[in-house]
């Protein structure tokens, strides 16, 4: 019998999706409860490209996961739970302890916010077993072969040198094929420094079709004199229209190769109830979308969502307004889900909500 992912008989879109990066266990105290008073944590698994692959998946696109797991218990259950999300894990490495010494999934723990108390992150993942892997032997061309959309992330890059050379190699490999390659910069302070994370990122972008976010990337006023600083400098978290408009061209005049820029903007009027909208650089002009208020039943990966969003809707040849107002719709509604990733299953669960949309659907 010929296995096959039902999802994907009545799929609107014939694009197969492909993302590459770390994959971890989620330890989160139940009942908003903090690290150091709680007796038991939920155990899930979740990471920045994973959460896209399991997002785009649920909507029924072809989507598969590379990365490199232990073969060990931990890292056969956290690919069993991207299988059991219809995520495709066939390129993932089991790695022996010979392979990758350390021989461990990385972990974080998520002590969840309650109103004015902000959500909080604990890392370990130091030695995981992808940070230990020796890819010089990948042969990238046969990954990557047969896929249209390729999806990387900066965190992946911080985690260690040997990542950061697979990342390049990835994103070089990609366009070579032709394949559509977006990126987000995701900077992570506790992975790496702010001026480290521009080197390198900044290097990926000629490269890149569709960026997510604006950071962290050097945009330097003037490239001969450095002194002069960067054109994003300056700028607020929550900018004018004008302004973002004012970033966006200055990136498409430096790198014409990018197609979309898209970027979130956040207003957190408590750890509780926060606001989302967005901008976006599409076909030589920028749109705003719709502003969203809601409360936060689980903020992480809220991003990711916004990335898993915009790059359904551009798949499916959304108009740009209803590109972006999708994006924004789909991070909303991963406020209201447990985990990192947006499992919603129906791409009109997100059209509603997008249309703002409330009422109960019977």
């Amino acid at each position: 019998m010929i296995h096959r992912n039902p999802l994907l008989d009545n799929q609107e879109t014939n694009q197969k999706f492909i993302t590459m990066g770390e994959i971890m266990l989620r330890l989160t105290p139940p009942n908003y409860d903090k690290i150091r008073m709680t007796t038991s944590f939920e155990a899930s698994y979740g990471g920045s490209e994973a959460n896209i692959a399991l997002s785009l998946a649920s909507l029924g696109v072809d989507s598969t996961f590379f990365s490199v797991v232990p073969d060990n218990s931990l890292g056969k259950s956290a690919i069993r739970a991207l299988r059991s999300s219809d995520v495709h894990c066939t390129p993932v490495i089991l790695s022996t302890p010979e392979q990758t010494p350390t021989h461990r999934l990385g972990t974080y723990y998520l002590e969840t916010g309650f109103g004015i108390r902000p959500s909080q992150v604990i890392y370990d993942r130091k030695h995981s077993a992808l940070t230990e892997y020796d890819f010089s032997g990948c042969d990238l061309r046969a990954l990557l072969e047969g896929f249209d959309w390729l999806h990387l992330s900066g965190i992946t890059p911080a985690l260690a040198p040997n990542c950061r050379a697979l990342i390049m190699d990835l994103l070089k490999t990609a366009k070579e094929l032709g394949l559509t390659v977006s990126f987000d910069g995701n900077f992570r302070s506790s992975l790496w420094s702010w001026e480290d994370a521009r080197d390198y990122c900044t290097q990926c972008l000629p490269y890149v079709d569709v960026l997510m976010g604006i950071e962290p990337y050097h945009l330097w006023k003037d490239e001969k004199d450095h002194s002069k600083g960067d054109l994003k400098d300056g700028v607020p978290l929550q900018p004018a229209y004008e302004q973002q408009d004012e970033i966006f061209q200055a990136f498409i005049e430096r790198w014409p190769n990018l197609k979309c820029i898209a970027r979130h903007v956040r207003y957190a009027h408590s750890g509780s109830e926060n606001s989302l909208k967005a901008y976006m650089w599409y076909d030589g002009h920028t749109f705003e979308s719709k502003l969203f208020t809601f409360t936060i039943l689980d903020r992480v990966g809220g991003g990711d969502a916004f990335a898993s969003g915009l790059i359904y809707a551009m798949m499916h040849d959304y108009k740009p307004m209803d590109m972006l107002n999708f994006a924004v719709a789909s991070s909303v509604i991963k406020h209201t889900i447990h985990g990192d990733a947006n499992v919603t299953d129906s791409a009109a669960t997100i059209r509603n909500l997008m249309n703002m949309n409330y009422d109960i659907k019977r």
